[in-house]
């Protein structure tokens, strides 16, 4: 299982929200300085998110992203507000790995199978789930999509990964979903990375035992309740 450490950008910032609330928000720095850290400690990835452009459908962030790619050397996946198939070639040319369509992959599933056809496995989309339905624009508005009609037709359209975010467990450091990951990894055939309340290395450990291929850090490596280091250990063995 790999692990992401995750950046959650806003105003060029690194960031963290609580349940996705923009007003319950933490910041913390220089999100470059973050990706040279989480390099330090052996990581090979990293997992950004644009949260205002989650919101609005624009790419703000884009120059921040771009420091933090051509500086750090990690593989990066990159996500918010990424809805046209420009927005992707820029992050693609700016030498992203994956590129997450969340809002635009629930609300237009040509432009997914478009994006497939041209980028291939560098496409990746985002299931935010909130109480058992997919959330969009910035976990703001929830659809009438369940997590599981979603992966079914994700997975229909040819969508080889999958990031998992339980929108209820993000940043209250009370555990990840292991359930729902168990289940939605036996049943569909897709890289599934986990995301939203890792909060311990036992987490850890139990996402590694559900099958899951990925695992998001964000809240607990800031907050310093997960050493990176260790996790990259645990994720390993």
């Amino acid at each position: 299982m790999i692990i992401l450490p995750a950046v959650d950008i806003i105003g060029g910032e690194a960031v963290r929200l609580l349940r996705g609330d923009y007003n319950q928000r933490t910041v913390y720095g220089d999100p470059l300085e973050f990706a040279l850290k989480f390099k330090s400690f052996g990581a090979e990835y990293i997992h950004i998110v644009d949260l205002e452009g989650a919101k609005s459908g624009d790419t703000p962030n884009l120059e921040t992203v771009k420091r933090i790619i051509k500086n750090s050397g990690l593989f990066c996946e990159i996500g918010g507000g990424i809805r046209d198939i420009k927005t992707i070639e820029n992050y693609v040319s700016a030498g992203a790995g994956r590129v997450i369509l969340g809002t635009a992959a629930a609300e237009n599933r040509e432009f997914v199978k478009t994006a497939i056809e041209k980028y291939g496995e560098k496409i990746a989309v985002g299931a935010d789930i909130k109480e058992g339905y997919i959330a969009v624009k910035g976990w703001t508005e929830k659809t009438d999509i369940t997590a599981e009609q979603f992966f079914a037709d994700m997975t229909g359209l040819g969508v080889k990964t999958v990031i998992c975010t339980d929108i209820s467990k993000d940043g209250a450091m009370q555990g990840t979903n292991i359930n729902l990951y168990k289940e939605l990894s036996e049943k569909f055939a897709v890289n599934i990375i986990a995301s939203g309340g890792v909060s311990s290395i036992s987490d850890i450990a139990a996402l590694k035992n559900t099958g899951v291929y990925g695992a998001i850090i964000g809240k607990a490596y800031y907050s310093g309740a997960v050493d990176l280091g260790k996790a990259l250990e645990v994720a390993k063995c």
